[in-house]
């Protein structure tokens, strides 16, 4: 069953998400993800049949980026 996580992050532009891509677009488990750099708190939405928040935030700081899960 696919589940939506969400998470405030510090990606806050282009260059940004271009730099977590391939981090995401590797993880095991994130079938589709989207940032949202227009909110102001860079909403980071992860849709995962498999993964927790705590698996996406690790994802993020591999990246060099902090996650904050919204629940």
């Amino acid at each position: 069953m696919m589940k939506i996580l969400k998470f405030t992050t510090n990606i806050n532009c282009q260059g940004c998400i271009a730099k977590v891509t391939p981090f995401l677009n590797s993880a095991d488990g994130i079938e589709h993800w989207e940032v949202d750099t227009a909110n102001p708190q860079k909403i980071l939405i992860v849709e995962t049949n498999s993964l927790e928040s705590d698996d996406v935030v690790a994802v993020l700081q591999k990246a060099g980026y902090k996650a904050t899960a919204l629940n």
